[in-house]
């Protein structure tokens, strides 16, 4: 099975049901499969072979869905990249990448124009949206989104195998330029398969995305939607809360994904949150953890909702889930392994160790991708064979430790961890400790140089709206809360945290002071 099986199943089953909402749009899943069909015509005309690349290069819309399916009904490998992809690093990720065909629009290729013309790999160019003054030339198309009528809908036979490449998806660089983790029709089904186990979608339901869908959590909603025939409502950014909310209502949505930086804007907006949401199943978290004054505030708010905290990572995508029973008994858990996965602890000497002892989280099944596109020796770092092909092995790089009843808990990324004064330090510790103080919104921690510690702790919050703090409140509450070699050497209380295209808080942002903030030293 492909992962362009997906639609035409449900095209098959429901053809007349809507399956995409965005905008004043609203296509059924009978005219999404035809109008990827007739993508996928049009990229093979164009010279895209099985195995070619094509990067998309759009906002979260129909288009942009269409794309991604188009792609592989023609046997590409697409990889969908955040829409505000800056020029240097457009520049790198297509030289990296060796695209056959771009999907954009015309906005964003005045801005890449001179990028696009310096790589001979590109045979076609779509533009689901305005003009350009590039025209088709020997060995390359372009070709409008309305030029797609004249190609046939009807599906191309196709040559591609569950091992073969569906998928790049580029890594956010925080710690270095982009990785493009591959991923192989056998292992994105394999992640849909296990999510939706335990997430119980059927066609019933309505799942909201406001997520990029170059971001991985973003991107499986479709997956997760189509395979059950269920519909999806795209949103283009959660910056608007009074317009989710709107849609929430209106389109009677079922299912909600997010991140902690979507809950953190939403409850500033409490008169929004009163009218109660009847239709609205589950939520689930992914991106970073929630703080336990967030999941009593979610559940405060959601109180007919099921709220699954999950734990991944681009490389395989899903790593565990914690059962919703289990909310109340361990709150700071990501729960267990996903189903058809397995995962264990090992310690420095790559031996696996007891409940209770830090160690590198292993994760190893057929959702494991098969490593990093054109990266050898760090695909050696993280992927490891095991005893068959389906049972790959990922070293996530992240400390973890596991209960009696192998219920995991996260401790910190490997690189994340604050060596000061010869201790080590876990900035979710302090984290999670700066924001059990009433008035704070968030915090981050990152370990600066210091010529006497080693490392100095450095600690960034944003209060709530009105909180009367100080950063001597916050350093008190530290102190009554953190041993003596935690305490932040710097604090900082600022309005916002600087983030990644994905929402993600940047620390890498904090500590090479790309981010403006005053030391306070």
């Amino acid at each position: 099975m492909l992962v362009q099986h997906l639609l035409e199943t449900s095209a098959s089953q429901r053809p007349e049901k809507i399956a995409l909402v965005c905008g004043g749009q609203r296509l059924a899943y009978r005219e999404l499969n035809a109008a990827a069909n007739r993508l996928a015509h049009a990229l093979r005309e164009a010279g895209v072979q099985r195995g070619d690349r094509v990067t998309i290069l759009l906002e979260s819309s129909i288009e942009a869905a269409i794309a991604i399916f188009g792609t592989l009904k023609a046997g590409g490998v697409f990889m969908a990249l955040h829409p505000g992809t800056k020029h240097d690093k457009l520049a790198y990720l297509l030289k990296d990448a060796e695209p056959a065909a771009l999907i954009t629009d015309g906005i964003r290729m005045k801005e890449a124009a001179d990028v696009v013309a310096t790589y001979p790999s590109l045979r076609c160019i779509v533009l689901a949206s305005g003009s350009t003054q590039l025209q088709s030339s020997d060995g390359l198309n372009v070709l409008s989104w309305d030029e797609l009528d004249r190609y046939s809908d009807k599906p191309l036979l196709s040559e591609s195998k569950s091992s073969d490449l569906a998928a790049l998806v580029y890594t956010s660089g925080s710690t270095g330029q982009p990785k493009g983790v591959m991923s192989t029709h056998g292992n994105m089904l394999s992640v849909t398969n296990s999510v939706n186990a335990y997430l119980h979608n059927t066609s019933d339901d309505v799942i909201l995305n406001v997520l990029p869908l170059a971001f991985g959590y973003g991107l499986y909603q479709l997956l997760l939607a189509f395979q059950v025939g269920a519909r999806v409502v795209l949103e283009k950014s959660f910056a608007f809360p009074a317009r989710v909310i709107s849609i929430l209502e209106q389109e009677q949505v079922t299912a909600l994904p997010a991140v902690p930086t979507f809950f953190s804007l939403l409850f500033k907006y409490p008169d929004l949150l009163k009218r109660g949401f009847p239709s609205l199943r589950y939520l689930t978290n992914a991106g970073a953890a929630l703080s336990t004054g967030y999941i009593e505030q979610i559940r405060a708010t959601f109180p007919d909702a099921t709220l699954y905290s999950m734990y991944g990572q681009t490389e395989c995508q899903r790593v565990s889930y914690l059962p919703p029973e289990e909310l109340d008994r361990r709150p700071s858990s990501v729960g267990i392994a996903i189903p058809n996965t397995e995962v264990f602890i090992v310690g420095e000497d790559g031996e696996r160790v007891g409940p209770g002892e830090v160690g590198e989280l292993v994760t190893r099944g057929p959702h494991v991708m098969q490593g990093y596109w054109r990266a050898p020796e760090l695909t050696a770092q993280r992927f490891r064979d095991a005893p068959t092909p389906e049972q790959r092995m990922l070293y996530t790089g992240d400390l973890f430790k596991i209960d009696e009843e192998g219920f995991l808990y996260f401790v910190a990324r490997k690189d994340d961890i604050i060596k000061s004064r010869g201790e080590k330090i876990s900035p979710r510790e302090v984290e999670n400790v700066v924001c059990q103080l009433e008035g704070v919104a968030e915090a981050a921690v990152v370990g600066m140089p210091d010529d006497v510690l080693g490392q100095a702790v450095r600690l960034v919050v944003v209060l709530d709206q009105a909180a009367p703090l100080t950063e001597r409140d916050v350093r008190a509450h530290c102190a009554r809360n953190l041993e003596d070699y935690m305490l932040p050497k710097y604090v900082e209380i600022v309005p916002e945290l600087p983030r990644t295209p994905n929402g993600k808080i940047d620390k890498m942002a904090i500590v090479d002071r790309r981010w403006t903030m005053d030391d306070r030293r």
